[in-house]
């Protein structure tokens, strides 16, 4: 039977997120800062900022991840902590399915991989230097810009000092500003839109204040946005059917952003969003397009097995990656609008059939056979 090794970080409780807190802090660059979703999590942790797991998976999404990894083979839980790597060398799995965010730094979601490696051990999706380069926006954009893949341009302020040097490019408003080595929406609000250089100015210092990092800048993209989840290798890599964005439906007055307050705050299981659409409701032509933009991101920045890949269209109707996404988010209730199982959903694959996919993407990526749990 084949030895599923399954690596994840659990939301902490609250009792616990003290302690969480203080090792994600220890960090020169901590991951974390202002928002307000988490705050039941956070709440014992003063000043702790209530975005801090954010990124990590509840327990609820963890079970439902293992009950479909138990269809392939015996599941052995390996918590990404800081016991990780010896847990991983006593366990010696054969081939670890990976969703772990990581516990600190701007490399953090590299980690687990990187460990796989050392240890010889097979694991799913991208590795350690894609996992780390997806992490950090900048670099992204300028390997997306090497390789002629579309994407807004921007400029990455590093202390306050450099904004009005940025700003002495005479670039056009809006802007949009959030930190450059962040996922899950952390650090994405209304307030980082900015109409004038006045305002930049403080929203960037706010930034960089938070969350001790550079700020990204960006031109503010006004067409429709999409998110489309991708699975498999090489020619065999597939776009799901696309997720549109109606931000009609968010509340009065709303940005057209689907930021921390969208994701987190507005949209909930008792009172969900009808935010997305899939199919989106656009034209094959624009279909084509919007594909083809993404399965060449997906190709130049290495992400395999699986992803999900952020698109925005610049003010001809042209589609840009915002984003790319190699440990996509993978909420299973579908009340909770996660966009790359509502995609699977969309192209017949049930949750369960989702999961199976990635791992088995990787499994045959790297030889490894998989067996049913007895």
């Amino acid at each position: 039977m084949t030895r599923i090794g399954f690596a994840y970080n659990q939301k902490p409780e609250p009792e616990a997120a003290d302690a969480a807190a203080e090792l994600s802090r220890a960090d020169d660059e901590p991951s974390s800062s202002a928002g307000g979703a988490l705050a039941a999590v956070a709440a014992l942790v003063a000043p702790a900022p209530d975005d801090e797991f954010a990124e990590w998976d509840s327990i609820e999404t963890i079970d439902a991840v293992a009950r479909a990894l138990a269809r392939h083979g015996e599941v052995i839980r390996l918590e990404a902590r800081d016991d990780f790597p010896e847990r991983l060398r006593a366990e010696r799995p054969d081939i670890v399915f990976n969703i772990a965010e990581g516990l600190r730094g701007p490399n953090r979601e590299a980690h687990v991989p990187a460990i796989c490696e050392f240890y010889g051990v097979p694991y799913s999706g991208s590795d350690p230097f894609t996992l780390a380069l997806c992490l950090d926006k900048a670099r992204t954009k300028e390997i997306l810009r090497a390789n002629d893949v579309p994407t807004a341009d921007w400029m990455l302020v590093r202390s306050a000092a450099d904004i009005d040097a940025a700003l002495a490019r005479e670039w056009s408003f809006p802007l949009f500003a959030k930190p450059v080595h962040e996922g899950s929406s952390k650090g994405i609000t209304e307030r980082n839109l900015a109409a004038d250089a006045d305002a930049l100015r403080a929203i960037v210092a706010d930034l960089l204040e938070r969350y001790q990092q550079p700020v990204l800048v960006e031109h503010f993209l006004p067409g429709h946005e999409f998110t489309c989840g991708v699975l498999g290798n090489g020619a065999a890599a597939r776009v799901l059917p696309i997720v549109g964005m109606n931000f009609g439906a968010l509340p009065a007055g709303a940005l057209p952003i689907y930021g921390f307050e969208a994701k987190w705050l507005w949209d909930r299981p008792e009172n969900p969003l009808d935010i997305f659409s899939c199919p989106a409701r656009i034209s094959d032509a624009m279909r084509a397009e919007i594909e083809h933009v993404v399965l060449r991101a997906y190709d130049v920045l290495g992400c395999r097995d699986w992803s999900r890949v952020d698109v925005r269209l610049d003010a001809d109707g042209r589609a840009n990656i915002v984003e790319v996404n190699p440990l996509p988010g993978i909420l299973p209730d579908p009340a909770d609008n996660s966009c790359l199982p509502k995609a699977a959903r969309a192209a017949g694959l049930d949750y369960d059939a989702l999961i199976g996919a990635a791992l088995e993407a990787a499994a045959a990526r790297q030889g490894v056979q998989l067996g049913g749990a007895a």
